[in-house]
């Protein structure tokens, strides 16, 4: 089965699987994990930033961020197909009392001129905007990526009207990667940002928070609500701290392959266009005629998943466990649907 659903399906490598063994563990909820706080040191080190949370997911730390950084009541500006609108299942309205200001964008990402003009004035008839959030790689554009240049003018916005910046840096990694952009300038830039260690890098579970010390002392309250206090984590963490060591650089043979994928689909006669590939996700859209379950399931006969992307869209998205060997049997598979 070549399954290109997402890059979450990974399976740890043996060395990341020896690493989780030999980990040295402690009750996280106690602060007492040397290896969770081992990872929280490198992550928040590797982006200057103070302090870090280690959580379960990435859907928890943005839910966290969006909580420590605002009130009920207040609003939320994001881009109308971003994850934490989209994909957190009404998070940041069930958990935070928010109100979501949802913008258009290129390829999902917005500008600071679409963020200064939809700040809300100050009235009682509107919610107060008090936060700003940016995704980098970008799920719905195609694993689009954010010119840093534009993050430093919607920054500039943010402080003009009192608004944090949080990032949904899920693929950041990928984008760092792509780019070259020093980790530290995000850190320099936002206010919190998210890094998801189960995507590209390929660890089994978990997410970091990375904030000021107080921001991530409040956090550490709203992760007890949420329930997301893990004791022995440590062995968890371990997996993240060997994805950091030895899972960024490749994640370039990703980007080659999804770039490869893209090729082969403009070749395939049901697809009309390809959304440019940036990183690891490529989306293809379907012919006229041609649906997305009508894809799915040929595909799957041929023991091949993706994902529908919304209609006639179709997802791949390469990762740690697709090789050249998988891409050369894909493109045979691919090539002989009608």
């Amino acid at each position: 089965m070549i399954d290109l659903r997402s890059d979450t399906i990974t399976k740890p490598t043996k060395a990341m699987l020896d690493a989780m063994m030999s980990a040295e563990v402690g009750d996280d909820v106690f602060g007492g994990d040397p290896t969770v706080n081992k990872l929280q040191e490198k992550v928040a080190g590797l982006f200057g930033m103070e302090d870090a949370i280690y959580c379960p997911s990435g859907t928890m730390t943005n839910q966290i961020a969006m909580r420590i950084h605002t009130r009920p009541q207040d609003e939320v500006i994001c881009h109308k197909y971003s994850h934490v609108y989209m994909y957190e299942g009404g998070g940041m309205m069930y958990n935070s009392m928010l109100s979501p200001k949802l913008l258009e964008g290129d390829r999902g990402r917005i500008t600071a001129d679409q963020v200064a003009e939809s700040i809300n004035p100050d009235d009682i008839h509107f919610p107060k905007s008090r936060l700003v959030v940016l995704e980098n790689t970008m799920n719905k554009g195609g694993g689009s990526i954010y010119d840093v240049e534009e993050i430093k003018k919607i920054r500039k916005v943010c402080d003009e009207h009192d608004l944090k910046l949080h990032l949904d840096g899920a693929r950041l990694f990928n984008a760092v990667v792509k780019t070259g952009d020093d980790p530290k300038v995000f850190g320099q830039l936002f206010d919190s940002i998210s890094i998801c260690f189960s995507k590209g890098l390929g660890a089994p579970v978990g997410s970091v928070l990375l904030g000021t010390k107080n921001d991530i002392k409040e956090a550490r309250r709203v992760r007890k609500v949420f329930g997301g206090g893990m004791r022995q984590a440590g062995y968890l963490a371990a997996a993240c701290i060997h994805a950091l060591d030895h899972h960024v650089e490749r994640l370039m043979e990703d980007h080659e392959r999804a770039k490869k994928i893209g090729q082969i689909l403009k070749d395939c006669s049901f697809i009309d266009e390809v959304m440019p590939v940036d990183t690891n996700i490529v989306i293809g859209k379907l012919v006229d005629g041609k649906s997305e379950k009508w894809l799915l399931e040929e595909l799957e006969k041929l023991d091949v998943l993706a994902v529908g992307f919304g209609k006639g869209l179709i997802r791949f998205v390469t990762h740690l466990d697709f090789s050249d060997d998988d891409l050369a049997v894909f493109s045979s598979k691919i090539s002989s649907i009608g």
